[in-house]
């Protein structure tokens, strides 16, 4: 169905003339004769209104097929960080309705989750900032507190409790359950950062065995996690001698590179942490364009040293990067940058 039929079904659906339409949106009957006999369209900023007289989102004006509606949600939830309820419920309804089908259900079902995470993100920031306001007035409560730690995941200092046993089990129960062959090793990846979070160095080790035996597993991570159960277990020497053998046998691995600067990072090694990253993002230059984590994470180590120009330049990097190599301009993640920059400039 074209935009000029779905505009009469709707305009009979809800019972308006010609006439009628036309004067909500203060346009001549002749011009919904037009779009209706798909003589002429809508003007693009008329989209709204025409919508709201439906009561429909602008996307059900639009007779999209499955594929090209599963699009537009992707690319609507990369472009905008939150969206309208009635733009909301509209994709609620359609991909609940789509994850009943069993062809569609994991596509469905990971978009649900995104569309879900999308809107408890654009909470987040706002319990964030009233919490930390509420804060700053009455330091001497605690009900913000506790939710600027929900908020944010920081640290709560009365909470004796603070692990992942919940998600380790779930990522044990997903090994156990993989019956795709063959097995892939990303559940693991999960699992034993999660264990090593939690000083649990010994089932990691036992998963990390489990993980080399893997066809799909790469061998330099496998030394990467060697270097990090023995941080967990605080032999600090042993892990560092690991990890530095690691980088020599691995030298050609751009991932090596970076997973040596989380490492460095991790122990507050700054220097070379940053030396690594600069690395990673440099051999990564043979495959734009380039993720920018790594970018990202140097400019978080200048912050936390007070160097917020060399953290605003960086995000000069990074927008360079959003810009010149994935081609974007108006997306959230540029908008995120130019804010990042923004804060930074203002602190130095």
């Amino acid at each position: 169905m074209d935009m000029s039929k779905k505009i009469r079904q709707l305009r009979y659906r809800a019972s308006l003339t010609q006439e009628q339409l036309a004067e909500r949106l203060s346009v001549s009957p002749q011009a919904v004769s037009k779009w209706e006999n798909a003589a002429a369209m809508p003007d693009i900023a008329l989209l709204p209104a025409l919508a709201e007289c439906f009561g429909v989102s602008i996307d059900e004006l639009f007779d999209l097929t499955r594929e090209q509606k599963l699009r537009r949600i992707e690319s609507r939830m990369e472009l905008e960080e939150e969206r309208a309820a009635d733009v909301f419920r509209d994709y609620e309804e359609f991909l609940t309705e789509l994850s009943e089908k069993p062809e569609d259900r994991p596509q469905a079902l990971s978009l649900l989750a995104d569309l879900y995470h999308h809107r408890m993100e654009a909470d987040g920031r706002r319990v964030s900032r009233f919490a930390r306001e509420s804060i700053r007035l009455a330091p001497e409560k605690k009900d913000c507190q506790w939710l600027l730690q929900k908020a944010e995941g920081s640290i709560a200092w009365d909470w004796n409790c603070a692990n992942h046993s919940k998600v380790i089990d779930f990522y044990k129960k997903v090994i156990a359950g993989d019956h795709i062959e063959p097995h892939t090793p990303l559940p693991y990846f999960y699992l034993i950062d999660n264990l090593l979070a939690d000083h649990r160095a010994d089932e990691a080790e036992e998963y990390l065995a489990a993980f080399e035996k893997l066809p799909a597993h790469r061998p330099f991570m496998a030394a990467v996690y060697r270097a990090h159960i023995a941080l967990a277990r605080f032999d600090e020497k042993t892990a560092d001698a690991i990890m530095e053998k690691a980088i020599a046998d691995f030298a050609d691995e751009g991932d090596m590179l970076f997973e040596a600067a989380q490492y460095y990072a991790r122990k507050c090694d700054y220097e070379r942490a940053i030396a690594f990253y600069e690395k990673s993002y440099a051999h990564d230059a043979q495959h734009k364009p380039r993720f920018t984590d790594a970018l990202q994470a140097i400019a978080m180590i200048h912050e936390i040293r007070g160097e917020y120009k060399e953290a605003a330049d960086t995000y000069d990097r990074i927008l360079e990067n959003l810009r010149n190599e994935w081609g974007m301009t108006e997306e959230t993640a540029v908008k995120e940058a130019e804010a990042e920059r923004e804060r930074l400039r203002k602190k130095g």
